[in-house]
């Protein structure tokens, strides 16, 4: 081997010296940017907002929102740092498309870089650095990792972060790794979290001085040693209590349980029974009394990742006093995935009362599609698109000549619901977004402030729509309260307090038998039409070809619907609600365009080294 005779392919050595020469200062100097940082300790109150993202609560997550910079800062805590970890977001919790921030290690350098996974869960680099590192420092309970993110980075590769539901995606990596693209994601032991990142930035209204606690807790409950349980606690409050108003709410958990507490909720019982059993137990179970299902008129819910819910200053959510049940049930989801025995909880909703009433009553509406087999999806469907209205003639006759205002929705469907819109209209313009969840879960209701007061007048149309996933089905899915069954629900937190308590649609009846007969007529009388038959059954006997599905597709969006424009007894309000045209809609709001940061904001694509000392083999 004669290794004078080695050919002069490198002319260009100075240049790839000096270039190397100037990454190694400018990794040197992000070094000591990020050694530096480490003095400035963030305080908690920085960072407002906190969930832990794996169950065993290894990793914490705590975030604020800067409206005006239009950007999330996160501080994650890594208790326990093994070769580093993935976290990102996607559009359902999948690890496949995903937008990650990556911290790795390859056993002597770690690095901290912006990825972005492809339809087979391979990771790349992404050419522009959008999660921007902060900064790192270790502390007695871990590593705390400080980094940035805009909304919207115009970068095709990332996500968008909007209002509603944003499903957080983390990954630990038990082993050191040569690069980021050797990273396997498949073999990771990772996880999703659902969290509304952007909090609306409301000011916290003034408390009263005589303002009141109470407790509604589970009594130490074990907590049972399955994935899912849903836990129902009877409490009732003091004999004779007067009418109070519920001015806030907040969480109350147990130390230790902060991942097992998935949401709560406490229901106010119907007021026509003068009492209810006593009952602390699983919701599905034999033993619950039949007399619980009368408990449903909501008075707080939580999910993970909320804070405390303010009232406005101006109102208060009525209980207590005459026509008022004394009797409360508290509904607690645990979620414990990891089957932990014997955990003991103590877990439920502190609400803030006041005896000097506030202006006005809060009341909550329902909005959206009536709960009836009439509405179906058929199976296969990616997304299938069902409204429900609540109509100008409802509106004109029920609400005050000065509106109502709209402060906090909470959206609900079963299983297959993937987004929920609500919009209103005025004179067949839609003028606002009431609530939108792109990203919807059904795993993940909450009831949410408004970032701001929707004003509602009489003659205004209020329109939800549903988008709907049946893939995984194989015959229609019906409306209905099963949870294979679906709904299209906003509950909307107004205030003043009207009669209206519910207004909804369906199509009309008679139009969807006339479909029946048309898909008969062309499918050879596959389907029986004798009267005895329901619906239901009607529709899980069409054999779903492109025609019935556009067909039924074109029928919910020009058949005349009926309106349920109802009073608090299921009463509907005087009038003719049968056969109501579509309201038409002239004018769409337009898509809102996200701004994309000055171009200096991101990185170019390389990662960014970290001293963080050996990690651990």
């Amino acid at each position: 081997h004669n290794s004078r005779s080695k050919p002069c392919s490198c002319p260009s050595l100075k240049l790839r010296e000096v270039a190397s020469m100037y990454f190694t200062m400018v990794a040197a100097f992000l070094v000591i940017l990020v050694v530096a940082l480490q003095g400035s300790v963030p305080r908690e109150s920085d960072f407002p907002y906190k969930v832990p993202l794996d169950p065993q609560g290894l990793l914490e997550l705590s975030w604020n929102v800067s409206y005006p910079e239009q950007a999330v800062h996160f501080q994650l805590l890594i208790r326990d740092l093994q070769f580093g970890l993935l976290f990102g977001m996607s559009d359902r919790g999948e690890f496949e498309n995903a937008d990650l921030a990556v911290l790795w290690s390859d056993g002597h350098n770690s690095y901290f870089g912006d990825a972005w996974s492809d339809a087979k869960g391979q990771l790349h680099m992404d050419s522009q650095q959008d999660y921007q590192l902060l900064g790192a420092r270790r502390a007695p309970e871990g590593l705390y990792l400080l980094f940035r993110r805009a909304f919207s980075t115009c970068d095709p590769k990332d996500y968008l972060i909007e209002d509603g539901t944003v499903h957080l995606i983390y990954g630990i990596l038990e082993k050191p790794v040569r690069s980021l693209q050797a990273i396997n994601i498949s073999a990771l032991h990772g996880g999703l979290q659902r969290v509304q990142l952007l909090k609306p930035n409301i000011s916290i209204p003034q408390l009263p001085s005589d303002m009141k606690t109470m407790e509604i807790t589970a009594p130490d409950v074990v907590i049972p040693s399955q994935e899912t349980t849903y836990w129902c606690y009877m409490a009732e409050l003091p004999e004779g209590f007067p009418k109070h108003h519920i001015i806030m709410y907040e969480p109350v958990v147990t130390a230790g349980n902060e991942a097992l507490v998935h949401h709560m909720e406490v229901f106010q019982c119907a007021a026509e029974f003068d009492s209810f059993p006593h009952y602390n137990g699983p919701c599905d179970s034999k033993m619950k009394p039949e007399r619980l299902n009368y408990c449903r008129h909501v008075l707080a819910a939580w999910a993970m990742g909320a804070q405390a819910f303010y009232y406005p200053e101006e109102a208060g959510l009525a209980f207590g006093g005459p026509g008022s049940s004394r009797y409360l049930r508290l509904e607690i989801h645990y979620h414990n995935p990891l089957v932990f025995k014997g955990r003991r909880d103590s877990s439920g909703i502190r609400l803030y009362y006041t005896a000097t009433l506030r202006p006005y009553d809060a009341g909550i509406m329902e909005l959206g599609l009536v709960y009836t087999p009439v509405m179906a999806i058929p199976p296969g469907e990616d997304n299938f698109i069902l409204t429900g209205y609540c109509t100008d003639k409802c509106t004109q006759l029920a609400l005050p000549a000065a509106g109502i205002r709209i402060f906090a929705s909470q959206l609900h469907t079963h299983l297959a619901g993937r987004k929920v819109v609500t919009v209103l209209s005025r004179d067949g313009r839609e003028r606002q977004v009431v609530n939108a969840d792109r990203h919807y879960s059904p795993h993940f209701q909450e009831i949410r402030m408004l970032k701001e007061v929707v004003a509602v007048f009489p003659g205004d149309e209020l329109i939800t729509t549903c988008t709907y996933n049946t893939e995984d089905r194989s015959r229609a899915t019906v409306g209905g309260f099963g949870i294979l069954e679906e709904m299209c629900v906003n509950y909307v937190h107004y205030y003043p307090q009207t009669q209206l308590e519910l207004c909804k649609s369906a199509v009309d009846p008679g139009y969807l038998h006339r479909y029946f007969n048309l898909v008969n007529r062309f499918n050879d009388e596959e389907i029986c039409m004798c009267p005895q038959v329901s619906v239901p059954q009607q529709f899980y006997s069409i054999p779903w070809n492109t025609f019935n599905r556009d067909v039924l597709k074109s029928l919910y969006g020009f058949a005349p619907i009926s309106v349920h424009c109802n009073k608090s007894s299921a009463v509907r309000f005087p009038g003719e609600w049968e056969k109501q045209p579509l309201p038409s809609i002239t004018e769409r709001l337009r898509e809102p365009v996200p701004r994309c940061p000055a171009a200096p904001g991101a990185q170019p694509a390389a990662p960014v080294p970290l001293e963080l000392g050996q990690l651990r083999r």
